[in-house]
């Protein structure tokens, strides 16, 4: 059953989530202790709470704590500070897994019988938007197909190719990984999203899926000395926002 949390106390937890959006910073060193299994496990639960298109939830996430791999780890991602971490998380963004996924929700729905709009929509509306064919044959055919109804209504126009199933799924993805940051920073560890990385030798040092985007590796742990080397910066808010 759906729930939503009461209307009470919502400016205090609306100072907490500040004061913890806030204290997150990306931290580039960090001390040896390690991170608790018990800490990870639940970090990661409240990381796939995270919302993704069609509830498809096209990521996954390497754990790494083994000493050897982390060393290896360092070279893949150039020699930057932060993967001295005692803790490395892969995060990946999956645009090929979305048939098991369709499968997945309609084998693991929450309730006794699964609602026949669900039902349909996963195996009908839900493989048209998602499958784009081989070599995208598909996707070329409802790109056409999206422009002729375009002409007289409101269509979705999106994905229709292989290159925006990766951004799709990257788009869920980065959902998952922020909210995986958060929830580190609420247990007191501090964490840094590397993009710095060599993507062909990171596929040689763990066992990545085939048509899998790593879009970072997240560095964990406690800060060290020195740990955040610049103050904070950001532009102007009315820089980028634009009220209608």
């Amino acid at each position: 059953m759906s729930t939503v949390a009461p209307r009470t106390d919502l400016a205090e937890c609306a100072e907490i989530f500040r004061s913890l959006v806030e204290s997150r910073r990306a931290v580039r060193r960090f001390t040896a202790e390690a991170v608790p299994d018990t800490v990870i496990r639940d970090c990661l639960e409240l990381a796939v709470l995270a919302p993704s298109s069609c509830n498809l939830q096209p990521w996954s996430f390497h754990v790494v704590r083994n000493p050897d791999l982390l060393q290896q780890l360092q070279h893949v991602c150039l020699g930057q500070s932060a993967a001295k971490a005692p803790l490395i998380i892969a995060v990946l963004a999956h645009p090929n897994t979305w048939k098991q996924a369709c499968a997945d929700v309609l084998r693991l729905w929450p309730e006794p019988a699964v609602p026949k709009a669900i039902d349909h929509f996963y195996k009908n509306s839900a493989p048209f938007q998602y499958n784009q064919g081989w070599m995208g044959w598909r996707g070329l055919l409802k790109r056409q197909m999206v422009r002729l109804i375009g002409l007289r209504s409101p269509v979705m126009r999106t994905p229709n190719s292989l290159e925006q199933m990766r951004l799709w799924a990257v788009k869920s993805t980065a959902l998952a990984a922020q909210s995986l940051m958060l929830a580190f920073q609420s247990y007191g560890y501090s964490t840094c999203p590397m993009e710095g990385f060599d993507e062909k030798r990171l596929k040689q040092v763990l066992p990545i899926q085939k048509g899998a985007i790593p879009i970072m590796l997240l560095a964990v742990g406690i800060p060290g000395e020195r740990a955040i080397y610049n103050p904070r910066l950001r532009f102007p808010l009315d820089q980028s926002v634009s009220w209608h």
